[in-house]
């Protein structure tokens, strides 16, 4: 029986990937599909990482071309080769850095910080070069949830080497000041610093750059967005009804300046009692839900409101690093999956493969 390509393409189509929201085919990520005889070759790159998700995908993708009709071996190449993405137009990517995730809340206190430093853990667990910037001029807490504190390093005197902590690369305004020191600035001097301190660090090889932004859609959110590249952002919010007031904001400043939002993280969804077990909803409950169908997004997962979370990033030891079996670690890494996974559907950015063009008087 000849096995034709249609064929193997409708098999691949069988399979929802519960990441991507579609199959592969759709998503266009199938390089190579043919067939010899009776063994079926096919060659996919998902764009995210696999490293934990890698082997689930193999399975159910052979397991459906292995139900084709005549197929009696397959061989199925499976990769996730990390790629840059279109950002905002008129603004150049950064060296050393594919893609930018942007972690924003619109409203402080509801653990946009903790989210984000285990959201980056939880995408190097996938396999992914990760870096971490903390965007929070006035309110540093990442030198403190990594455990990074003392000045970068720096080889020529002018740039900055980011400190690296759990295996992924970061920097915080927090790294060159005191801990208890104010940050006595006007806007302008805030901005400027976070310009200096993104441009002037020497990211290497990073895949996925996340960007803890300070609460609020403020003069910082707008210099981020309209000179910085922003990949894709992520919303953080609680179920509370003040805080999804707050969020929306933050949704909507990122459509106006033409920066996708990649999803909703509801945060403190639920508090399960350590001693009876019992679950109670002490902010509400489906707020982040009702947010994301109101505006067209995914929810990509809800966290609990858990103290060893808490305890883990006070004590500069985040959760996804120190607590690998967890709970509250599963579902960070599937809100990463997630987040890598609607990433890689989105444009692809080939500016860095056209050539330089330059125009010499001779």
């Amino acid at each position: 029986m000849n096995i034709t390509k249609q064929a193997i393409e409708e098999a691949l189509r069988s399979y929802l990937d519960p990441y991507l929201a579609t199959d592969v085919v759709s998503a266009g990520m199938v390089k190579i599909a043919a067939a010899e005889q009776h063994r079926v070759k096919v060659q996919i790159d998902t764009g995210f990482p696999l490293a934990r998700y890698g082997e689930t995908l193999r399975a159910r993708l052979t397991e459906a071309l292995a139900k084709l009709p005549g197929v009696e071996s397959v061989d199925l190449t499976l990769t996730g080769n990390v790629v840059a993405h279109t950002v905002q137009r008129g603004v150049k990517p950064l060296p050393g850095v594919r893609n930018t995730i942007a972690v924003a809340s619109g409203k402080g206190g509801v653990g946009k910080s903790t989210t984000a430093v285990n959201l980056a853990l939880a995408l190097r667990d996938e396999g992914a070069n990760v870096g971490l910037l903390d965007a929070d001029i006035y309110g540093p807490s990442q030198p403190r949830m990594l455990g990074t504190h003392g000045r970068p390093e720096s080889r020529d005197g002018k740039t900055m080497e980011p400190k690296v902590s759990y295996g992924i690369q970061s920097i915080s305004i927090g790294n060159l000041i005191e801990e208890d020191t104010p940050m006595i600035w006007r806007g302008p001097m805030a901005t400027g610093a976070l310009e200096q301190l993104i441009k002037d660090t020497n990211w290497e090889d990073i895949d996925y750059l996340v960007i803890d932004l300070p609460p609020g859609t403020g003069d910082i959110q707008l210099t981020l967005c309209q000179k910085l590249p922003v990949s894709g952002a992520v919303i953080v919010t609680t179920p509370q009804d003040i805080a999804l007031l707050d969020a929306r904001k933050a949704l909507r400043m990122f459509e106006k300046v033409d920066v996708p939002v990649l999803g909703i993280v509801e945060n403190m969804s639920v508090h399960v009692c350590s001693n009876c077990g019992h679950a109670e909803h002490i902010f509400g409950t489906g707020g982040g839900e009702t947010m994301a169908k109101d505006y067209g997004v995914e929810l990509l997962g809800a966290l609990p409101l858990d103290i060893r979370i808490r305890e883990g990033v006070d004590s500069g030891k985040p959760t996804v690093a120190t607590d690998p079996d967890s709970p509250a670690t599963t579902a960070y890494r599937e809100i990463a999956r997630k987040t890598a996974a609607k990433l890689a559907l989105r444009a692809k950015d080939y500016s860095a493969k056209f050539p330089n063009i330059v125009i010499q008087n001779t």
